[in-house]
């Protein structure tokens, strides 16, 4: 090779590197800026998504879970958002067994799926403390193979 080649090699080798490397920038730049605003929309999308289970929205899921429910509307407060709600009914429920008190029957959310679930703490029925997710299995209401299953119809007994 002659030096008058080298050099054009050289050229052209030096030019390949410094496209190559504003091309890296150009994605280096693309990818923080999507990492920022990902930092951002992940838990602004989680905060949305435990604003969406509201109090009203665990109402909704208890008859929407059990049939004893049935034409109640439940009121419900959280005691931590997203995770554990005191409900109380305005009548007893269906009468299944003579004392609710320890009875537990699951929630079922908007789109027919095992949410959660509610304990009796009264031997009427009329109040009830109601889990969410993970802290439905941990506190022995349903069982952790039960969580998110498919449920179209109120379940019964």
């Amino acid at each position: 090779m002659t030096t008058t080649e080298l050099d054009r090699l050289g050229d052209a080798l030096a030019h390949g590197i410094d496209r190559d490397l504003r091309g890296s920038r150009r994605r280096t730049r693309r990818f923080v800026a999507l990492a920022a605003m990902l930092a951002v929309a992940v838990p602004a999308v989680a905060y949305g998504a435990v604003r969406l289970i509201d109090n009203g929205s665990v109402a909704a899921s208890m008859p929407a879970g059990a049939a004893i429910f049935a034409g109640q509307t439940p009121t419900c407060v959280a005691v931590t958002d997203g995770v554990e709600y005191s409900c109380t009914l305005a009548r007893p429920p269906v009468q299944e067994v003579q004392d609710f008190k320890g009875t537990v029957e699951p929630t079922v959310d908007a789109t027919k799926h095992v949410n959660g679930g509610c304990r009796s703490l009264d031997s009427a029925g009329l109040h009830w403390e109601c889990y969410l997710g993970q802290k439905a299995v941990d506190e022995q209401i349903i069982g952790q193979d039960f969580l998110g299953e498919y449920a179209p119809a109120p379940g019964h007994g």
